[in-house]
């Protein structure tokens, strides 16, 4: 069998490493937009600006404040921000502010600026047990009282890594997950939509084999386990379409072979029939009963072998519905056999004239076989848009709802009802099926409630007038 040349898995994997790379170069890109960074990697542009207006904004309002109320102005804008904040002096002593104690990477941090002189202090840090993020930016208050401005560090702590929405708006990461899931729908979409759609045309063709449709193929273009499993089915079908044409055609051939010796071994027992003693007649006419259903039988598979090879002697042509049915009740109908039609006298299909009166001729002799005791037997027929729907019903035992799929099967026969005295050889639903679905039609049955059966077939409506036909045989 042959191997696939690139794996499902293999195409999956590479398609999420991809989706991945992608993803991560993205934010990398994102984040050397967002953030740039002067002394270390947490300062965004835009982080910087609003690190900045804050800074402003406070030191703007202490400007504008008595250094007796710095305390409020402070307290106000920690509750504005939603984090703590406080004024260092440059020793990293706290001046105004709920911050106390300082964690000891802070202070070191601090100290640090001071050794290296460093007066324009930009730093955000991460501190553990507890877990705390700080933000330190240098600043420039005017107090009077000290005869100008003054050097201190503005403080914020947070046990949020936004810190209030100034080191990272959440606007952004949103946006970044939106951005990301988009993404990955529109990365994904062409391997899932190419799976999927292999996956529905494998199962749509398995349920035409299942049906007996076995010409149907498969793309088998992909280079995976789909694509193997898609020449797997083609090659299903091919087989199965030469093995059951090869069983049709044998069934043909033999009926064929047996015609003649049957019909020699029918005349030389109706000569023995009328030479025969008294007591020898019985035995007589038990074999000539016996020869004619193997007659019966034989004609029956020449029937179904004709149906099953229609090919080019199909005639496909406007068939006028009333007429063929009226024919088939003619040649069907017993004496005690009630049927009932109501057919639109100008409906008209699209069938083989001879194709469509066997089809109807098996329906009706089915019905009158196992319903035609139990109430009158129902043709109808209606037009649903583009085709025409023939159902055959009757009020006999119907048949297990298990077993509806397959009573159209060659040799079906329902063990319940159905045996060498009561029953058929199991093939004419089989030809019913065989000549409708040669006139491009379909054909299933269904249960009535509370007993009974409805077969219905379903064929392409004749849009211009119907040709006459007196009917005949397959």
């Amino acid at each position: 069998m042959k191997s696939a040349r690139f794996p499902l898995y293999a195409q999956i994997l590479s398609w999420f490493f991809l989706n991945l790379l992608v993803l991560v170069a993205v934010f990398i890109l994102l984040v050397n937009a967002q953030f740039h960074f002067d002394l270390g990697w947490v300062f965004a542009t835009t982080a910087r600006q609003r690190v900045d207006a804050m800074r402003d904004l406070i030191v703007g309002e202490l400007n504008a404040t008595s250094p007796d109320d710095w305390d409020r102005v402070i307290d106000s804008f920690s509750d504005a921000y939603n984090v703590r904040l406080a004024l260092l002096d440059e020793n990293g002593d706290r001046l105004i502010g709920t911050v106390d104690p300082l964690a000891p990477e802070v202070r070191g941090r601090i100290v640090q600026a001071e050794s290296e002189n460093n007066h324009n202090l930009e730093a955000f840090l991460r501190t553990t047990n507890p877990s705390r993020y700080w933000l330190l930016v240098s600043a420039q208050p005017d107090n009077p009282e000290a005869g100008g401005p003054m050097h201190v560090l503005l403080v914020a702590e947070s046990s949020s890594m936004t810190v209030g929405g100034l080191i990272m708006d959440l606007r952004f990461g949103w946006l970044l997950a939106l951005g990301s899931a988009l993404f990955s729908i529109v990365l994904w979409l062409p391997l899932l939509r190419g799976i999927t759609r292999s996956i529905l045309q494998m199962t749509e063709a398995t349920e035409r084999i299942a049906k007996g449709q076995f010409d149907v193929r498969v793309p088998a273009r992909r280079p995976d386990e789909l694509g193997v499993l898609a020449a797997a089915i083609n090659r299903m079908g091919l087989r199965l379409d030469g093995l059951v044409k090869g069983q049709t055609r044998f069934l043909g051939d033999v009926a064929h072979e047996l015609c003649s010796p049957l019909a020699r071994l029918q005349m030389a027992l109706g000569i023995i029939e009328q030479r025969a003693d008294e007591p020898q007649k019985v035995y007589a006419t038990m074999a000539i009963e016996k020869a004619s259903q193997i007659s019966q039988l034989v004609n029956e598979l020449l029937a179904f072998s004709k149906a099953s090879f229609g090919g080019p002697s199909v005639k496909i042509e406007p068939v006028g519905l009333e007429a063929v049915v009226e024919e088939a009740i003619r040649m069907e109908k017993t004496e005690t056999a009630n049927i009932e039609i109501r057919i639109p006298a100008d409906l008209a299909v699209m069938a083989d004239p001879d194709l469509l009166l066997r089809a109807l001729s098996n329906l009706l002799r089915n019905a009158i076989r196992y319903g035609g005791d139990a109430g009158p037997i129902q043709v109808l027929a209606e037009r649903k848009e583009s085709a025409v729907r023939i159902s055959v019903i009757d009020s006999g035992p119907g048949v297990p709802d298990e077993e509806l799929q397959i009573i159209f099967d060659a040799f079906y026969r329902v063990d319940a009802s159905r045996n060498r005295q009561t029953g058929g050889s199991g093939l004419g639903l089989a030809i019913v099926r065989t000549c409708v679905e040669s006139c491009k039609g379909t054909v299933i049955a269904e249960n009535r409630q509370p007993h009974g059966l409805t077969v219905q077939v379903q064929l392409p409506v004749a849009e211009f007038p119907a040709l006459t036909h007196s009917g005949g045989a397959v």
